[in-house]
């Protein structure tokens, strides 16, 4: 039997949280948290692509040091580019 949608929400948000480096353990862990709970199995899925790139990876897209990859699908990616510039308004 596979994970239900909750249970893997959690293990994503779980996954965002300890990432690796604090940068991107801060920024996913709130963004995880935050949205991942509303999104639908793409969205999701999405998500889950996007962690497969690693948190360097990630740290050098949202930084801008790093352009988004090419055919990538970037729903969650412009998700968390939106929460981050939301959050820069605080």
């Amino acid at each position: 039997m596979g994970e239900t949608s909750e249970q893997r929400v959690r293990r994503l948000i779980y996954q965002s949280c300890y990432t690796g480096t604090r940068e991107t353990d801060t920024l996913l862990c709130q963004f995880a948290r935050d949205v991942l709970p509303q999104l639908d199995e793409d969205g999701l899925n999405s998500y889950e692509d996007l962690l497969a790139l690693g948190d360097g990876v990630i740290w050098e897209i949202i930084s801008g040091q790093r352009p988004q990859p090419a055919n990538f699908d970037t729903k969650a990616l412009d998700m968390l580019m939106a929460h981050v510039e939301s959050r820069s308004k605080e």
